[in-house]
């Protein structure tokens, strides 16, 4: 397939876990990548595993200025914006909403919501005057019912939702998608940050009884990603293994 010959692929988070998945379900499909992450080491390490060696930059995506120059400089290396995957994400600790520290609920808005607005806010106008684009923002479950013991994330992707349903409507009139997708668990490095019994009481709430695959996310980013994509936009499109209830 080369539904994406010659389009532009900026990914965020794209170094590792679904971020990586979809950047490479991308580069199969003929887009030109530009992976961003705030992890150089583990950049160096992918990117040689993908097509033509992308593009790449190290970017603290919590900090706006960083952010903007990033997507100035993948403009000036290939010229245009055309599909903008913002993934990067965190899970932060796991701890009652009363007990969670301060510090902690800043640093999973700062990389779960803040970074999100930063890069749709840096590359709009790139799409804008292109007159074409395609964003698609990973958010989650949680972010549609709420994880005990998880409110931090589950607030902010609850304001990635919000944030998509805003821009997408803000772009309606335009060429330009919004959307995003609500998974439910999928097993990636994130669960590193989770405790066992975080991970047991999610796996509990997907009637499949099992986790997703970053397979599944990538293939439904990628069809919103796409200009099949037409009709949609501002929505949620939930990859939930059946736990979804509205």
């Amino acid at each position: 397939m080369t539904r994406f010959a010659e389009q532009v692929a900026v990914v965020t988070g794209g170094a590792s876990g679904i971020g990586l998945g979809i950047a490479r379900r991308l580069a199969a499909e003929g887009a030109r990548l530009s992976l961003w992450d705030r992890d150089a080491a583990a950049l160096a390490a992918v990117v040689p595993s993908l097509p033509a060696s992308p593009h790449h930059l190290t970017v603290d995506m919590t900090n706006a200025a960083a952010v903007q120059q990033a997507a100035d400089e993948t403009v000036k290396e290939h010229g245009r914006i055309d599909i903008l995957i913002a993934s990067a994400g965190i899970t932060g600790p796991n701890a009652t909403s009363w007990e969670y520290a301060v510090a902690d609920w800043d640093r999973v808005f700062d990389v779960n919501l803040y970074c999100v607005y930063y890069t749709c806010r840096a590359v709009v106008p790139h799409m804008l005057r292109a007159g074409d684009g395609r964003i698609v923002n990973i958010a989650s479950i949680a972010g549609k019912e709420g994880n005990p013991n998880a409110a931090a994330y589950s607030a902010s992707k609850a304001g990635v939702i919000g944030l998509t349903k805003a821009l997408g409507k803000e772009l309606a009139q335009t060429k330009i998608r919004v959307n995003c997708v609500a998974p439910a668990a999928v097993r990636t490095p994130l669960f590193a940050q989770m405790t066992e019994a975080q991970i047991a009481y999610m796996l509990s709430k997907i009637p499949l009884g099992r986790f997703g695959e970053i397979d599944e996310i990538a293939s439904m980013v990628c069809w919103l990603a796409s200009r099949e994509c037409s009709f949609s936009t501002g929505a949620v499109f939930d990859v939930s293994g059946g736990r979804a209830t509205y």
